[in-house]
């Protein structure tokens, strides 16, 4: 009878055991399930998050050319032969404010003499002709004339829809120097440019 008894607990035992270890199996499979769902959860809703602020620039970006001020931060300026150059965003620049449009380049040329003293020129007009649009897939066109004793220039602002990702041309009226301008578009007093002398010649 108590070798009876005694393999009876020893099956009971191993039972249990196996039981055990297959809801530790089972828990397992459902933490890494769980944690798959979390992780795609967290990824979503980052995205949701980046989509919203994508948004949001852009509404803002809109309205700065609408309102007349803002400015493109430009981290590449590609030239008519196709050459890029890329360059730092708070002395590159297209804005206009107050009426006052502006063009500025700096190449970071220490040693050597330019007009705007940043390696590049500053070049600055009065703003007319402003022109807004928007085609069906949401993208914003402007265009305005620049025309100052510097400068005389038509400029075409492409606005990417759901971003304030953003590209100016500069179409010069009497040559055909022209370069592109590939950066970001932010509320004028929310921009982080620097402006070095304007040129006046």
């Amino acid at each position: 009878m108590k070798n009876f008894l005694f393999a009876l607990l020893l099956f009971m035992l191993g039972v249990g055991g196996t039981a055990t270890a297959q809801n530790k199996k089972m828990t397992k499979a459902e933490r890494e399930a769980a944690w798959r769902a979390e992780r795609l959860r967290k990824k979503a809703a980052e995205e949701q998050r980046e989509h919203a602020a994508d948004s949001t620039a852009f509404v803002q970006a809109a309205e700065a050319l609408r309102n007349g001020s803002w400015a493109l931060e430009a981290s590449n300026i590609v030239f008519g032969n196709g050459v890029t150059r890329f360059v730092t965003e708070s002395t590159n620049f297209v804005s206009i404010d107050n009426g006052v449009g502006t063009v500025q380049t700096a190449f970071d040329n220490s040693n050597v003499y330019s007009p705007n003293g940043l390696g590049g020129i500053t070049l600055e007009g009065s703003v007319s002709g402003e022109r807004m649009s928007q085609d069906n897939n949401g993208n914003v066109y402007y265009s305005y004339t620049l025309q100052g004793s510097n400068v005389s220039a038509t400029v075409y602002v492409t606005l990417a829809v759901n971003s304030n990702h953003a590209s100016a041309r500069i179409d010069p009226n009497f040559s055909g120097n022209t370069i592109t301008m590939n950066g970001y578009i932010y509320p004028y007093d929310d921009a982080g440019v620097f402006q070095g002398t304007a040129s006046y010649y």
